[in-house]
């Protein structure tokens, strides 16, 4: 049985790495440990090019957990982290690594070699509430400090309620694997969850298939009238290039909403634009000659080309696949039940329509599927070798 009152009570003033000096020190330390807890912050909601503002690190000391924040934007030199990460002996913990993992190999092309991720964990074990905000407060009594979830992190210097509601993002992380790791031994979960750990870092971020940015990602784009739709190309366009100057998320500029309904009223001056809902008056000062100059630039391009229907994948599939894979999806869904998790903790959507296509007839074919480990070929090999069996 947890402590709440303690756990919820020992934090102390998070070491700030800043520097040369605090940086080799907080290494010196690391380097000791089995395991840190590891967590980031960005600036996605304030940035155009989102970047790494903060990176939270958590070790045990003499007697307590030592939370240090290390700020890249102070202190660049921070590749010599790498040997920690990559280290399969030391242990990394996170909650949502995947995202994490992600951005940390963009920017600094950091790998991971040992992770255990607590909110897949939190998924394995059927935990209804996996957010990190949920779990603090279920199980650690903790309450979050919600303003800070839109903070602006690249801001300098950090207030004193942005380093606690960064620190308490790693300081409970080794008090949460504890309890996890017990309930995962007590449910026989302990294979699964070290194939799913295996499985993060395999994750690279060069392998992910870049998607194209264009006006039809916008939920309005395929609801407006067609001859709207050039205009509202041109103004996508137009404030794609502006958020990129300033340095802004795009919606921070003129939101998809607010874009659309200029796109609809089509103004020709600045008093059919003042008359847009929901633009402001700082936006027509700021912006209005540049969008009454797109608007009428618009005029002379054609319409954008409509974007090529994109079905579902088993759409495609032949109707022997097609069986195949709705059968492998009712199995899952019974499967999920019983264990009481989530259908894509059993299998993806996308490995149940690998393994309708390949439709293995061994245990040796099943494997060969990159997405289905060792101990889900042997957990859930010989059920789904016959559903395929009786399509």
């Amino acid at each position: 049985m947890i402590d709440k009152q303690h756990v919820a009570s020992d934090l102390v003033q998070p070491i700030m790495v800043s520097d040369r000096e605090s940086f080799l020190a907080m290494m010196a330390h690391l380097k000791k440990q089995p395991r840190i807890a590891l967590d980031t912050e960005s600036d996605s909601l304030f940035s155009y090019y989102a970047k790494v503002c903060l990176i939270q690190i958590s070790a045990w000391g003499t007697d307590c957990i030592v939370d240090y924040l290390l700020d890249p934007l102070l202190y660049r030199e921070i590749d010599e982290l790498n040997t920690i990460l990559a280290d399969p002996n030391t242990e990394i913990i996170m909650h949502a690594a995947y995202n994490d993992i992600l951005t940390l190999q963009r920017e600094y092309e950091f790998t991971f070699r040992c992770i255990f991720d607590t909110q897949l964990t939190a998924r394995i074990l059927g935990w209804k509430r996996t957010g990190l905000a949920s779990v603090l407060e279920e199980h650690f009594d903790v309450l979050s400090d919600k303003k800070m979830q839109r903070t602006n992190w690249g801001q300098r210097p950090l207030t004193t309620r942005q380093q606690l509601y960064a620190q308490m993002d790693t300081h409970y992380l080794f008090e949460l694997r504890r309890l996890q790791f017990e309930q995962l031994e007590v449910k026989k979960r302990v294979e699964e969850a070290q194939e799913a750990f295996e499985s993060l870092e395999k994750v690279n971020y060069h392998e992910r298939p870049v998607q194209e940015k264009n006006f039809w990602q916008m939920r309005s784009a395929k609801s407006i009238p067609r001859e709207k739709t050039g205009v509202l190309q041109a103004l996508w366009q137009w404030r794609e290039k502006t958020a990129q100057k300033m340095d802004r998320p795009p919606f921070k500029v003129i939101n998809d909403a607010v874009l659309t309904e200029i796109a609809m009223a089509t103004p020709k001056d600045q008093h059919t634009l003042r008359q847009v809902h929901g633009l402001s008056q700082y936006q027509v000062q700021r912006f209005g000659k540049s969008l009454l100059r797109t608007i009428q630039n618009s005029f002379d391009r054609p319409l954008p080309k409509l974007p090529a229907h994109r079905g579902r994948p088993q759409s495609m599939l032949d109707e022997k696949t097609m069986q195949c894979y709705e059968a492998l999806r009712s199995w899952r869904t019974a499967t999920a039940e019983v264990r009481g998790v989530d259908p894509d903790i059993v299998f993806s959507n996308d490995t149940l329509l690998a393994i309708a296509k390949r439709a293995p007839l061994s245990m040796t074919a099943l494997l060969e599927l990159t997405d289905v480990g060792p101990w889900k070929a042997k957990t859930y090999g010989p059920d789904l070798l016959q559903v395929l069996a009786n399509v």
